[in-house]
């Protein structure tokens, strides 16, 4: 079974070589720490306890209009490959149900990311591993077209596509995103141009295009060694041109990640590096994706270094045709972010940690505006009892502003939890 450490140094164990000077660093210290005024509830929605329902989810979760929650549990399941499941508020409880159970074969395993919903309804996702040749899969979920009245209600799986290794990338654990003409994009951690110094390839980005009903692959940049990037991982950024933004888990000229944003160019796409991380105040190793402000400025996250080494929240404001980097929260610990933020109208950012907060085990928290800094509050610090520990996923937020998350660690095989205002 995979666990945490061994999780975290997919990437880290990947030896660096690295020359070139860095980009300036603005770094933007001015925040207000603040301890959480606990006016929040937290609440275990469901704790796995294995067998047919999984366990270990490393990714988020995903809402749809009716509120009801989806995510992907990492392990166990059925046959020890993982799963795919459903949360339902009905009367005053959350009623958990297993959709699908990855067989470890053509099915693919071991999913780490998020599942999107499609306006039909229907589920998409990749897992991490598995497939015809072993290198995970992206994939899709649709409910059985034959009535169903219990709880265990087997959705059926359709193979979209089964990475080789290749040129067409391998091992995706970034989430899915549609754009608007209802085409997905990715990314996987390796693979792509076979000549680039990581063992398996630096990764690629790809899209797939819906094709005479089914679908077609496009790999739109492949990273070509680990100046340019290595790993690219969290979910990819689609702006309202079709332009894409994204992360790099290592690779730039310390080795230890990149911000970049891809351009369509003629008939192909242009890759340029808007920042590289120097693996000191500025903060290492970005797994997240990120999210945009209303005014075009970018978020994210690092898992590591920072003046508190355990982290750090950042951001990008473009101006005059470059992107000047800050860093608007250090942590301290052992591992900060390693999800997506969540911005709210008012410009808040939600987050998790991996295993900072109170009882170095993860913690949720806020950042808010104030007096051209930031304020800090903890809405909660995980102590590893039925509360859970170390969540690696997104947050997600409902319009009524109750917070989602999942933990990998803590109580049983991990857990799904609320935060209300």
């Amino acid at each position: 079974m995979t666990r945490t450490g061994q999780i975290r140094n997919r990437f880290f164990g990947i030896s660096p070589r690295a020359t070139t000077a860095a980009l300036a660093i603005a770094l933007v210290l001015t925040v207000v720490a603040s301890q959480a005024a606990q006016a929040q509830t937290y609440k275990v929605l469901y704790n796995f306890t294995g067998g047919q329902g999984g366990g270990y989810p490393l990714a988020g979760l995903t809402i749809d209009r009716a509120g009801n929650l989806y995510g992907t549990a990492s392990e166990l399941g059925n046959s020890g490959d993982g799963t795919v499941f459903k949360l339902s508020y009905k009367g005053s409880e959350w009623i958990f149900a297993p959709l699908y159970s990855f067989q470890g074969g053509s099915d693919g395993a071991g999913p780490k990311a998020e599942v999107t919903i499609a306006p039909d309804g229907v589920l998409y996702g990749t897992t991490f591993g598995g497939g015809s040749y072993a290198y995970g899969t992206v994939f899709n979920l649709r409910p059985s077209a034959t009535s169903c009245k219990t709880v265990l209600c087997p959705w059926n799986e359709n193979l979209i596509h089964a990475f080789s290794g290749g040129s067409d990338g391998g091992y995706p654990s970034s989430d899915l995103v549609f754009d608007r003409g209802g085409n997905l994009y990715g990314s996987t951690s390796y693979g792509g141009d076979l000549q680039c110094d990581a063992p398996y390839g630096c990764g690629i980005v790809y899209e797939f295009k819906p094709s005479s009903g089914g679908w077609t692959e496009m790999v739109l940049y492949a990273f070509q060694n680990l100046i340019d990037g290595n790993g690219p991982s969290g979910r990819v950024l689609v702006d309202d041109s079709g332009n894409l933004y994204g992360v790099t888990e290592q690779g730039g000229a310390y080795n230890c990640g990149t911000v970049f944003h891809l351009t369509q160019s003629g008939s192909g796409w242009s890759k340029s590096t808007i920042y590289t991380f120097q693996c000191g105040d500025d903060g290492a190793y970005p797994s997240g994706g990120l999210v945009f402000d209303p005014s075009g400025n970018l978020y994210g996250t690092t898992q590591l270094k920072g003046t508190g080494n355990g982290g750090t929240v950042f951001k990008l404001t473009s101006s005059g045709g470059n992107w000047v980097y800050s860093v608007l929260y250090p942590f301290d610990g052992n591992g900060g972010p390693t999800g997506s933020l969540v911005i709210d109208a008012s410009g808040h950012l939600y987050g998790t940690t991996n295993a900072d907060g109170a009882y170095q085990l993860g913690s949720v928290f806020e950042l808010t505006p104030s007096n051209g800094g930031w304020t800090y509050t903890s809405l909660h610090d995980f102590t590893g009892d039925r509360d859970g520990a170390n969540p690696f996923g997104n947050l997600t937020r409902d319009a009524d502003g109750n917070l989602y998350g999942t933990t990998y660690g803590g109580y049983g095989e991990g857990g799904v939890w609320e935060i209300t205002p």
